[in-house]
């Protein structure tokens, strides 16, 4: 359930979690004036305010909307500069198929308030956002300047910023935030996430979108095994890449992990809790993050099962390994790239492991190492070519 404010009229709907804006705008209250063009934030057709702001509706959630403003071009019947901009686009003919126009009606509202004067250059850019396939754009623009012109003849001053006094994602104004959207802003920005009793959500589960299952053995006891992985620091330490943002609990870490993916560096800076079950020796470790400079966000979640081998004297760790990737790096993150990562890493980890519970100092340089994708990448590259190589030696002999 959701509830919001949509052109002055409160509204309260259940939707589903996927169900974008621009959908329940239109199927939904048949406010069907905001419309669907690219469906990827690009055309700009889909343009509506919310909490005042110019945002694409077809690429925000409507759960992310509960508690603000929602107006549509039918919102904006009474609204004076709307009025002003009907007219000027009527009078300097701005209209052909009319499918961008209320978003560019919208967009255009915004410029008016915003600018100073009517410089064409800036408009141009300004507008760049919403796409015309029809017009030319040269009606638009004469539109929204003669539109500038008037109003600062009239005294009527452009408003910096349009009246925003903060920075920040669309809607970030917004301060009737009920729990829906708290939980939607918790799962996109972890990093204002805190530790359970402070007010705020608890890390969400979710369904991982690829699982991958591993092992590995030392030689050491499970008890032994079970103790240190109650050691969050300990396990951070042997971790390639991973360092802890403060004093972890034994149910919560807060922390990065460094990623380099060819040209790309990322810094995923996030938090997860901690399961354990010491009946059966396991546990489970699920966190969220993002890395602000790719715009890519990663949920992930480790189930770990401690089995004694060697009459107990060593330990068989079994691990399922989930994720679901958004963002830029999910563009480059193919599954069997990922699956040699993941199983680097775990050798990498489990290295690191045994040298800890053998009481070897830690290397430092090694354990501030970011993942270095490129050395992988070759790695999985001489896997692949041998591997090759072999099948032809098979079939030849």
């Amino acid at each position: 359930m959701i509830g919001l404010t949509v052109n002055a009229r409160a509204v309260e709907a259940a939707v589903e979690p996927r169900t974008h804006l621009a959908d329940f705008l239109r199927e939904g209250l048949d406010l069907t004036g905001t419309h669907l063009g690219c469906e990827h934030g690009v055309c700009g057709a889909c343009t509506v305010l919310l909490d005042d702001m110019p945002a694409r509706s077809c690429i925000t959630y409507a759960v992310a909307c509960d508690g603000a403003r929602v107006t549509t071009i039918e919102g904006l019947d009474e609204d004076e500069i709307a009025i002003e901009l009907r007219a000027a686009f009527q009078r300097e003919h701005a209209v052909q198929c009319g499918y961008c126009t209320p978003a560019m009606l919208i967009s255009a509202r915004d410029l008016v308030l915003r600018l100073s004067e009517a410089d064409e250059c800036g408009i141009r850019i300004a507008l760049s956002g919403n796409l015309c396939r029809c017009t030319g754009y040269v009606g638009i623009v004469r539109a929204v300047k003669s539109v500038i012109d008037a109003r600062r003849k009239r005294d009527l001053s452009s408003i910096p910023g349009a009246g925003r006094t903060t920075l920040g994602p669309v809607g970030s104004g917004n301060r009737a935030v009920s729990s829906n959207a708290a939980a939607v802003n918790a799962a996109a920005h972890q990093s204002e996430i805190q530790p359970e009793g402070t007010g705020t959500l608890a890390i969400p589960d979710f369904r991982p979108a690829l699982v991958l299952q591993d092992q590995f053995t030392v030689a050491y006891p499970p008890d032994r095994v079970f103790e240190m992985f109650g050691d969050v620091a300990a396990i951070a330490a042997c971790l390639p890449g991973a360092a802890l943002g403060a004093a972890p609990t034994p149910e919560r870490v807060e922390g990065m992990i460094r990623v380099k993916l060819g040209p790309i560096s990322a810094i995923f800076r996030g938090s997860a809790r901690i399961e354990r079950d010491s009946t059966n020796l396991s546990g489970r470790i699920v966190g969220i993050g993002s890395d602000q400079r790719s715009r890519s966000s990663t949920q992930g979640e480790i189930r770990y099962h401690l089995v004694p081998i060697e009459r107990g004297a060593g330990t068989r760790v079994d691990l399922s390994i989930g994720y679901s990737l958004t963002g830029m790096l999910a563009q480059i993150a193919r599954e069997g790239l990922v699956r040699d990562l993941a199983s680097r890493l775990t050798k990498d980890f489990a290295r690191n492991l045994d040298r800890h519970l053998a009481g070897i100092p830690r290397d430092d340089a090694a354990s501030t190492q970011s993942l270095n994708g490129i050395s992988l990448l070759f790695g999985l590259l001489r896997k692949r070519a041998r591997e090759i190589c072999q099948r032809v030696l098979d079939r030849r002999y």
